[in-house]
């Protein structure tokens, strides 16, 4: 996780007991997680042998990567039901239609768009007026490459996390393409902590989730993706270049606001909350 802790910024690893934070400066220095991530064959043996790292009290943690090397890569309609829901929407443009893609919808995330796992959702009133949420398992890239095969992909995981694509869908509407209802600043919620794949025995086992005020909206196993993570991969590099600590969120299930009718977008003051089994959760508050 990337921490705050009287006023220093630094790189630290949550105990079994899930509420115990370590500071790992002793062993990685001041070091950020994309740094750790990219030292990660040399580090990791380092990391596990150590057993006595300082305990921090009251962090304030931030996105791992409170700034990103580069834009988030994401992923639309890649669960089959949010396909049928957004097709239904009116907001699919230029193309409304509930058939599955047949192939990976990719577009990107602005990096100053993220924000931490616990940090308020701007509102940006007078700028839109039907925001939404959509909770979604991230990858984190390790190891880059170009050309990566399906068979390999997995090799070139480092770990995951969770991430909130909040929408602004009157802007994504009018616009007629993503990039702008997407990247409004602080419509990446991140977090709470990023965990290396050797953590996780099956990811399709995963579930997905989100409530907004405590009510239950989202929930579907990642085994449901429409494109699963190795042909995510395969499909993002095969002209361009995946570089350590790149994000890829995966895409949202069914039950995000547009898919009520009518939608139920949300409002200043609605707490939005987005959980991953064995992910942790992360908990947004709309102001």
């Amino acid at each position: 996780m990337t921490f705050v802790t009287d006023g220093r910024e630094a790189v630290g690893r949550l105990d079994d007991d899930e509420t115990t934070v370590r500071d790992l400066t002793p062993v990685v220095g001041a070091s950020s997680l994309l740094a750790v991530i990219e030292d990660w064959e040399r580090l990791a043996p380092r990391l596990a042998a150590s057993t006595d790292l300082p305990v921090v009290d009251d962090p304030r943690l931030r996105a791992p990567f409170p700034a990103p090397r580069r834009d988030l890569f994401a992923v639309g309609k890649n669960y089959r039901e949010h396909v049928a829901e957004f097709g239904r929407s009116g907001y699919d443009t230029p193309q409304r239609s509930e058939d599955l893609p047949d192939k990976p919808i990719v577009f990107t995330k602005a990096t100053t768009s993220v924000t931490g796992p616990f940090d308020d959702i701007e509102a940006h009133a007078g700028l839109t007026a039907e925001l939404d949420y959509e909770a979604e398992l991230a990858v984190i890239i390790g190891r880059g490459g170009r050309g990566i095969a399906s068979a390999d992909a997995m090799d070139h995981v480092w770990g995951y996390t969770i991430v909130d694509d909040v929408t602004a869908r009157d802007v994504q509407r009018d616009h007629k393409q993503w990039l702008l209802g997407k990247s409004l600043d602080t419509h990446a919620p991140m977090g709470p902590w990023a965990v290396s794949k050797d953590e996780i025995d099956d990811l399709g086992a995963l579930e997905v989730s989100s409530t907004v005020n405590g009510e239950p909206r989202q929930k579907a196993p990642v085994a449901d993706l429409i494109f699963d993570v190795p042909e995510l991969i395969r499909v993002i590099s095969a002209g361009m270049t995946l570089l350590p600590g790149d994000v890829i969120a995966t895409g949202t299930p069914a039950g995000v606001g547009i898919g009520f009718d009518p939608p139920r977008f949300l409002r200043p003051g609605d707490v939005v909350e987005c959980a991953i089994t064995g992910l942790g959760a992360i908990r947004n508050t709309v102001r």
